[in-house]
């Protein structure tokens, strides 16, 4: 059966296809009772606007702008290859990528790098949010110029973004939580590791992980690193010095390189490892018996739903309310997946 066209519509309207038209793209000049005409039709004839066909005819070109944060892990580096690569994948469409380097748990500079988005005609800015007023208040900005903003690996407020795309965090800790109760039926003490709580994700990864851990656990006060190797390496050290019986790790940012050098002299007693992503780094350390869990959050696919996200924002679409959602990935010794055709780099 074919498609009904808008010329379909407009006939069954009563009006001209240029009015149709007018109104299918919301540019206003129309009298009411025609407007209520085209709707009616569009809604009895099932009317589907193909809107990459539009934006074909038109010229239309899409400048989406990723807000990646740097010296963040491997994760994050991740995220930037994955941009890159789409950003070749969707030249045929008009799409135009530019990445834009933040520095790690650092508020203001997102903000500044926000503000500087203000001067561009972008489409859409992707960002991996903080918790602070100034970068609220530039996303705000954002918005009312008429870019759309989505919010990656971390959210903000939802009347503060027009669509999040990533894990449901407190989930994510949760699940962590979980894991290392299962391991601590006879008590313990467990470090909790976080980049910054400041990372919004961190907050809520930390406090589903708190949720989750039994009274009989001893859960120490989280340490907060930066997720920088070095300050890592010395968080677990000085813990080992203090409680030399040590029985779980919550890893909830990265820093992944400082965590293993300081296990790796432990041997047979180190204690339970959790941690997020399955890089390169963390697939060898659960291979090799340093680590014990690590829940995955697909990096490509977030960013590939990211642009689709900003996509069909800019076109005036609207989202499915269950779209973004990550589905996270529970990964043991038994059941590490293939390593990426590749290389080891993006595992």
């Amino acid at each position: 059966m074919r498609k009904p066209t808008l010329m379909d519509v407009a006939a069954a309207a009563g009006v001209s296809y240029a009015t149709a038209d007018r109104v299918l793209n919301k540019r206003g000049g129309v009298a009411e009772k025609s407007v209520r005409r085209v709707r009616e039709a569009i809604e009895q004839l099932g009317y589907k606007r193909d809107v990459t066909a539009a934006n074909l005819a038109r010229g239309r070109s899409y400048d989406f702008t990723f807000l990646i944060p740097t010296q963040a892990g491997a994760f994050f580096d991740e995220l930037r290859l994955a941009a890159l690569d789409e950003a070749q994948k969707r030249l045929s469409e008009r799409v135009s990528i530019t990445l834009l380097d933040v520095p790690a748990f650092d508020p203001d500079r997102l903000a500044d790098a926000l503000e500087t988005c203000m001067v561009r005609p972008l489409s859409g800015v992707c960002l991996v949010a903080i918790n602070s007023p100034r970068v609220r208040a530039a996303v705000n900005a954002l918005r009312a110029k008429g870019v759309v903003v989505v919010t990656l690996v971390a959210d903000i407020q939802a009347d503060h973004r027009d669509a999040y795309i990533g894990l449901d965090n407190t989930a994510a800790g949760r699940t962590a939580g979980r894991v290392m109760a299962l391991a601590h039926r006879s008590g313990g003490t467990v470090l909790p590791i976080a980049g910054s709580l400041s990372a919004v994700d961190h907050a809520q990864r930390y406090a589903g992980f708190m949720e989750r851990m039994p009274a009989h656990v001893t859960v120490l006060p989280v340490c907060e690193t930066f997720d920088q190797p070095n300050a890592v390496h010395a968080a677990i050290t000085q813990t080992l010095k203090s409680h030399p019986n040590l029985s779980g790790v919550y890893s909830i940012g990265a820093g992944h390189k400082g965590l293993f050098s300081a296990l790796a002299p432990l041997e047979t007693r180190r204690p339970v490892v959790v941690l997020h992503d399955l890089v390169a780094r963390v697939r060898s350390a659960i291979t090799d018996d340093l680590a014990d869990a690590v829940i995955d959050q697909k990096p490509a696919q977030q960013i590939a739903m990211a642009l689709d996200a900003m996509r069909t924002l800019s076109d005036g679409e609207t989202l499915h309310p269950d779209f973004g959602t990550i589905i996270p990935s529970l990964h043991f010794q038994d059941n590490l997946p293939p390593a990426p055709a590749d290389g080891a780099a993006k595992g």
